[in-house]
């Protein structure tokens, strides 16, 4: 089940909060709320509600053995052997059929690969149950005594599928002590709209705009023209920021509604003036988890130049490979290892651009990263960057294309200027306008901001029976 679907919308989300709204104890929408998680993971295959269970009580059990030792060494042994399986478990689900294709190319076995299915969120709940470990036996934060308790922090249906990965000391006490003001509530619901919104319409239109003119069959892509390809590499770029945006945005959203406080994941990256920049405004909850959790334990930029650079290549090697069991992954994770360490040495040598140049070089060096991050058949990766510069044989343009982009230029135009601050800042004008101004225009304004995260809800809905309902591709010349 995912958040962009009619089930979800229509059925799963509003069930949800008419029966949470229903409870008038927090303790009875703690039941809730953990219920529907359940549902929400079971949907996908009951046996993997029970690794989930499983992986909980692991985490729950070894912290409370952490906390409640002084003996340094049972400390150890007990904290170890979370790390130890919750991290197994991690890798034998997302990982044992990337092993095994590498031992079967250097070895020759096994001589079948086996085909194991990736339980939903369990790179999310992974992070979120380690993190919680690790405080506790830093002793950062006490244990949680109650197993449900941590196993609703675990679950959350809200963040499993495309994050923010939440801490359980952003969420301790309001995990068993919140309430939601009726101010966020409304926050949560502009929220949830506009992430439905910015995937159902902008994400999936800019999809469609990425599959024909990036296709993922090296036949088809070898023929696309020069412009074609750049366009679809633009189009990716927007897609796969509005798609995982989208997604954060729902959940942080979904969080207000109930009175639970999410980490912001995304700051509109495609303004950063540097590829450093660009990962503190890119999937930020990621980002501090590898800072806080490896980069610092490692050492950080403490020990030396050299140690510095080791410390960031095993931090942008797990980067890469937790994005995705592939070697085209890893290369992209190591790709941007080597731009962040190239301008560690342009700061040294106070090396400064003017901001354009700086933006420009930083949406160039990741529209190529995202080229890198779409193939997994690295062949295409080729084929794609050989195209970009016509060295395919392919031509500059054709009427096929042109066409097709003309028909999709204004969703294009859309999605760029909802990649940027642009429209939040328009929201904030609109707000602050309709609570200055008195009387008849104070109250319009005041009744479409009520108004159109239910406007936005409606288009999604049409857009997700079928792209002829998005209304930007209306806009066609």
């Amino acid at each position: 089940m995912v958040f962009a679907s009619l089930f979800f919308v229509c059925f799963f989300f509003v069930i949800w909060l008419l029966v949470y709204n229903g409870m008038s104890t927090i303790r009875g929408k703690n039941i809730v709320l953990l219920t529907f998680s359940m549902i929400f993971y079971a949907w996908g295959g009951a046996q993997y509600l029970l690794l989930l269970v499983g992986m909980t009580f692991v985490a729950w059990f070894c912290a409370r053995k952490i906390e409640l030792h002084r003996d340094a060494t049972l400390r150890i042994v007990f904290f170890i052997s979370a790390c130890v399986i919750l991290i197994g478990l991690l890798c034998i689900f997302k990982y044992t059929g990337f092993l095994a294709e590498g031992f079967q190319f250097l070895f020759g076995v096994p001589k079948k690969i086996p085909e194991i299915v990736l339980p939903i969120g369990i790179s999310f709940y992974t992070f979120q149950l380690l993190s919680y470990v690790v405080d506790v036996y830093r002793g950062e934060v006490e244990a949680q005594k109650s197993f449900w308790v941590l196993l609703l922090y675990a679950s959350l249906f809200h963040q499993c599928v495309a994050g923010p990965i939440v801490r359980y000391s952003t969420v301790a006490m309001e995990l068993e002590h919140r309430r939601a003001r009726m101010s966020e509530v409304a926050e949560g619901a502009w929220r949830f709209s506009a992430g439905l919104a910015k995937k159902a319409i902008l994400a999936n239109g800019c999809a469609l705009v990425a599959d024909t003119f990036l296709p993922m069959e090296g036949a088809a892509l070898g023929h696309m023209p020069v412009l074609a390809i750049w366009v679809g590499i633009l189009a990716y770029t927007l897609q796969i920021y509005l798609d995982f945006s989208a997604y954060s945005d729902m959940a942080i959203g979904m969080g207000l509604m109930v009175g639970l406080h999410y980490q912001e994941n995304f700051n509109y990256p495609y303004i950063a003036g540097s590829v450093q920049e660009f990962w503190r405004r890119w999937h930020i909850s990621l980002s501090s988890f590898f800072r806080d959790y490896v980069y610092i334990p490692l050492g950080g930029s403490r020990n030396g130049e050299l140690k510095t650079i080791r410390n960031l290549l095993i931090v942008w090697a797990l980067t890469g490979l937790w994005h995705g069991a592939a070697w085209n992954y890893v290369l992209w994770g190591l790709y941007f290892f080597c731009f962040l360490v190239m301008e560690r040495a342009w700061k040294r040598h106070n090396f400064q651009l003017p901001f354009v140049a700086r933006n420009i070089y930083t949406l160039l060096v990741v529209a190529f990263g995202w080229v890198l991050f779409r193939f997994t058949d690295l062949s295409n990766v080729g084929i794609t960057v050989k195209g970009m510069f016509g060295l395919n044989g392919n031509g500059i343009s054709n009427l096929e294309s042109k066409i097709f982009f003309q028909n999709h230029c204004f969703l294009l135009l859309v999605s760029a200027i909802g990649s940027t601050p642009f429209m939040a800042m328009l929201r904030k004008q609109f707000r602050h306008v309709g609570r200055v101004w008195e009387g008849r225009l104070g109250r319009v304004f005041y009744m479409a901001g009520a108004l159109i995260p239910l406007a936005l809800i409606i288009l999604s809905v049409m857009a997700l029976v079928g792209n002829s309902y998005n209304p930007f591709l209306y806009f066609q010349f």
